[in-house]
């Protein structure tokens, strides 16, 4: 279970966060959250894919991990076989909470930092880089992690307007896969949504350019682009089945 605190660099002056990867450290199977100010990252790797979770009436953005809710696909080891890892994982055991503060007279709710102590990746025996400097600096650590939780606090602000207006426009639609690995393995993926091509070609021009002018044609052409990942993570799988049964039949 979670335990939440405000980050503080004298009650934490001493935490440390391991930044590995591997089994018990938290480390996300199936599918993991995605935002739009990370997509022209994640495009490059990673299938990204909406889902609308049971009696929710909106969507949000995944990046397809493997083809099962168990299955790490980018996960050899140690290593995070990708260049780019998403916002979810790298912001490790912190997130973005919100305080009641006084400026310019007037009470407002700011974003601050908290982190989750009992998260896996918070050391408990001086292993991990350190998040605060000696005299109580942020280190580059923290640094990093704060400028990934501004993207996700940004990119789950627009987010909600961005798949509203794709909704509205009637550009989403439901993605069933029935995929084949070999002659005895296969997966089928279900609750995905995608991007409707043939909606799209077919907007008129009024539409398609509000949807440019708002900066959302874009992020459409990313999620578009980011299915030739399919292939990469397919061939990974077969990769792994290869390595299994050669395992096996040596054993």
């Amino acid at each position: 279970m979670a335990r939440y605190e405000l980050l503080d660099n004298v009650a934490h002056k001493d935490l440390r966060v391991v930044t590995r990867f591997g089994v018990g450290l938290g480390d996300p199977a199936g599918l993991v959250p995605a935002f739009p100010t990370e997509f022209a990252e994640l495009q490059r790797e990673y299938p990204i894919f909406l889902r609308r979770e049971e009696g929710d009436k909106g969507f949000h953005a995944v990046a397809l991990l493997g083809f099962d809710g168990g299955e790490n696909l980018y996960l050899d080891g140690e290593r995070w076989n990708a260049g780019y890892l998403p916002g979810a994982i790298a912001r490790g055991p912190f997130l973005i909470g919100f305080q009641e503060q006084m400026q310019g007279g007037e009470l407002r709710r700011e974003p601050v930092i908290h982190v989750d102590l009992d998260h896996p990746r918070v050391s408990r025996d001086g292993q991990g880089v350190a998040v605060f400097l000696p005299k109580g600096g942020h280190s580059p650590y923290l640094d990093h992690v704060t400028t990934v939780l501004k993207g996700i606090h940004d990119g789950t602000e627009a987010g909600r307007a961005m798949y509203a207006s794709l909704d509205a426009l009637g550009l989403i639609e439901p993605v069933e896969l029935d995929l084949r690995f070999d002659d005895a393995n296969g997966a089928r993926l279900t609750g995905l949504y995608g991007i409707d091509r043939e909606r799209l070609a077919g907007l008129d021009a009024e539409s398609l350019h509000g949807l440019h002018r708002t900066g959302l044609l874009e992020g459409v052409y990313l999620m578009l682009s980011s299915l030739y990942n399919m292939r990469r993570l397919i061939a990974e799988k077969q990769r792994r089945l290869r390595a299994q049964a050669e395992t096996e039949q040596a054993g």
